[in-house]
């Protein structure tokens, strides 16, 4: 369980993120035109997802407007930016913006095996059912080499540390 809190306030998740070093946990996410991805979709890519609670945030909306910015100069990488929002506002938030370089996903009807499985389920305090902010990295071959749980949910990722990975 991560400790992590919401404007100082304490607030647990479902666990913890996975280990470096170990296989992602496959998952199913539904896509802006509602179809189903799994981890096997992106296969031979390294992925940057970027997990979130919501799009109708600023810290949130900010994250997918850098990670949009920082997916034009990472070759092979697709980002996933992933919450609970439905696909429509994954959408809608995404023309509205102009961004055009990150895959949304959407949690909404995954039975939450992803809150789960990647450990980002929120479990209490007023955002409980959403995902926590963090950022988890995977290779080619689908071995996690990167997370970071960001100890604040309002404060946004460390960027720089993703870039310098990727490149």
């Amino acid at each position: 369980m991560a400790k992590i809190t919401l404007k100082g306030n304490p607030v647990n998740t479902i666990g913890s993120l996975p280990e470096k070093g170990t296989q992602a946990p496959d998952f199913k996410l539904t896509a802006t035109d509602l179809s189903e991805k799994s981890i096997s979709d992106f296969k031979g890519a390294k992925l940057v997802l970027n997990i979130f609670p919501s799009l109708d945030t600023p810290t949130c909306a900010a994250s997918v407007r850098r990670f949009n910015q920082l997916a034009t100069e990472l070759n092979g990488t697709k980002v996933l930016a992933v919450s609970k929002d439905l696909p429509f506002a994954h959408s809608r938030f995404c023309s509205s913006e102009g961004i055009e370089n990150v895959i949304n996903l959407s949690g909404f009807k995954c039975n939450d095996n992803f809150g789960k499985d990647y450990g980002v389920e929120i479990i209490d305090g007023p955002l409980s059912g959403l995902y926590s902010r963090a950022v988890v990295v995977i290779d080619e071959n689908g071995q996690i080499i990167y997370t970071q749980q960001v100890p604040e949910i309002v404060d946004e990722p460390n960027y720089d540390e993703v870039l310098q990975l990727l490149k």
